[in-house]
C-alpha cells in the first residue's frame, strides 16, 4: 500500500473516462471531443465515468493519423506554450485555448484532460524563445540531447538550469485558465532511451500544485519501474505499467503477470494503469496497434476477462473506442454497477494463485465481502477453483456471479469449467 499525499486527493477512486487516442490517433477535432462528451453524459455519467481526455498532438494542425509528422510546425506563444490547433480546435481561436472545450465538458458535469509530452518545443528552443516569469530563454533550459525517439515535438528540460521550474509552472498556470481537470504526460514513465525522467516528473508535481487547481497527473509510457513505485506514488496519481496497450491477446495475457507485481503498491489516490480499453469502434484515424477501421479484436470472452482484470487490480479505466458508435454489448461491459463497485472499493487485491494457465484472484471491500475472480487464459476449456481454506473462510458463502447478475447459491468449493480466454468474477457473502 502506497503512502497517501495531498494529491491522492484527486483520485480518490480510480479515474474513469475516455482517451481519444484508440480511435483518432493524434488527429481527434473538437466535434469529435464533443460528441463523445455528450454521450457519456447521457449514458455513462451516472455509473461514475467522467474524464474526457484529448490526446497527443492537440498544438499539430496538420496531424491526421497516429502516425507523427515530423519537425512541422506547431502552434505556440509567445511564452513557448503549446497552443491547441485552431483549424482543428475552432473555439480555441483568438488566444482562448481550451477554455470553451473545457468549459463545454464541465457544463454537462464531467472532467477535461489533454496529453502532453515531456519537455519544452524544439520549435521554442531553436527560436530561442521566451519564458514567463523569468528572464531565462528556452535554449537555456532545454536538455537537446534528451529527445523521445518516437515523437520530434519536445527536448527535455534540465530540472538543474534556472528557469526550469518557471517554465512547468507557466505551463500549469495557463492549464488551470483552461479549466484543465487532468494531465496525461507522455515519454517521461519509462522513456525507450533513459529509463525514467524523475526529476523532469518532480518539476511537473510542483507545478501542478503550485498551480492552485487539482490536476490528476497521468504519467506514460510504461513499463514505469518498479523500483521507483515509492516515487511514481509521492508524485503522480496513475503511471503505465505496460508499453501501448492493444487489442490482441497476447498483450493481455501478459499482463497478468504485470498486475501480480504492481498489485502491493496500488493505493488510494496512487494507480498503477494497465493502459486504455481498446473496446468498441477502433482506429478510425489511428493505425497504431497493427490494426485499422475496426471493431476490437477481443473475443467477448476476452472482453469481460480484460475487464474483470482492471476491476479487480482496480486499475483506471480509459475507454479508447468511439462512444457513439457502442452497441448494447459494449455499453453493458461499463455499466454493471455490481463490477464498478468492486473497481471503486475494492481493498487488498491479489494473485491467489497461478498454476499454468489457470489463474485466481480475490479481494475485499469495507462491508467483508470477498470477491474472487477466475481465470482460464490457455487455449482450452479449463476447470478453475478456489477452496474455502485457500480464501481464509469457515463456512461456506453465498455466491453471486457479477457479469450475469444471477445467485448462484451456497458453495462448498468454488469450482467452473471456463472456455479458452474465459474469466468468471464473483462475490461471496
Amino acid at each position: 500500500m502506497t503512502t497517501s499525499f495531498k494529491h491522492h486527493l484527486y483520485a480518490e477512486t480510480p479515474p474513469m473516462g475516455w482517451n481519444s487516442w484508440d480511435c483518432y490517433g493524434a488527429s481527434v477535432r473538437e466535434e469529435e471531443v464533443r460528441g463523445n462528451a455528450a454521450y457519456m453524459a447521457e449514458h455513462l455519467k451516472a455509473f461514475g465515468w467522467d474524464y474526457v481526455v484529448v490526446d497527443i498532438q492537440w498544438y499539430e494542425p496538420g496531424a491526421n493519423s497516429s502516425q507523427y509528422r515530423a519537425f512541422v510546425p506547431l502552434e505556440m506563444d509567445e511564452y513557448s506554450r503549446l497552443l491547441p490547433a485552431v483549424n482543428r480546435f475552432p473555439s480555441a481561436a483568438e488566444g482562448r485555448g481550451f477554455k470553451p472545450l473545457a468549459d463545454y465538458v464541465h457544463s454537462l458535469g464531467l472532467k477535461f484532460g489533454i496529453h502532453i509530452m515531456r519537455g519544452i518545443p524544439r520549435q521554442a528552443v531553436h527560436a530561442d524563445t521566451k519564458l514567463l516569469g523569468t528572464d531565462v530563454t528556452a535554449r537555456q533550459i532545454a536538455h537537446q540531447n534528451s529527445i523521445c525517439p518516437w515523437n520530434t515535438d519536445m527536448y527535455g528540460v534540465d530540472a538543474s538550469k534556472d528557469g526550469a521550474q518557471q517554465y512547468y509552472n507557466s505551463l500549469f498556470d495557463l492549464y488551470a485558465s483552461w479549466g484543465v481537470d487532468f494531465v496525461k504526460v507522455d515519454d517521461i514513465a519509462a522513456s525507450r532511451l533513459y529509463g525514467i525522467h524523475l526529476e523532469e516528473i518532480k518539476l511537473i508535481h510542483r507545478a501542478i500544485e503550485q498551480s492552485g487547481r487539482p490536476m490528476v497527473l497521468s504519467l506514460s509510457p510504461g513499463p514505469a519501474p518498479l523500483a521507483h513505485a515509492e516515487a511514481l506514488a509521492e508524485h503522480a496519481n496513475m503511471w503505465r505499467m505496460t508499453d501501448d496497450y492493444w487489442d490482441l491477446w497476447h498483450l493481455l495475457h501478459e499482463m497478468f503477470e504485470r498486475c501480480e507485481k504492481w498489485a502491493p503498491h496500488v493505493g488510494d489516490g496512487a494507480w498503477p494503469d494497465c493502459d486504455m480499453l481498446p473496446l468498441g469502434h477502433l482506429g478510425i484515424r489511428s493505425v497504431d496497434g497493427g490494426g485499422s477501421d475496426r471493431w476490437t479484436r477481443f473475443t467477448r470472452d476476452e472482453q469481460v476477462t480484460m475487464m474483470s482484470l482492471w476491476a479487480i487490480f482496480r486499475s483506471p479505466l480509459m475507454f479508447g473506442g468511439e462512444m457513439r458508435d457502442n452497441d448494447e454489448w459494449t455499453l453493458s461491459l461499463l455499466t454493471n454497477e455490481e463490477v464498478l463497485a468492486l473497481h471503486r472499493g475494492g481493498r487488498g487485491a491479489r494473485q491467489l494463485y497461478r498454476e499454468n494457465e489457470r489463474i485466481a484472484w480475490t479481494a475485499e471491500d469495507a462491508e467483508g465481502s470477498k470477491y474472487v475472480a477466475l481465470f482460464n487464459v490457455g487455449e482450452q476449456p479449463a476447470a478453475v477453483a478456489v477452496t474455502l481454506k485457500q480464501l481464509g473462510l469457515t463456512a461456506a458463502p453465498k455466491v453471486r456471479s457479477l457479469w450475469s447478475r444471477e445467485d448462484l447459491g451456497i458453495w462448498e468449493e468454488l469450482s467452473f469449467q471456463l472456455p479458452p480466454h474465459g474469466s468468471l468474477l464473483l462475490k461471496l457473502t
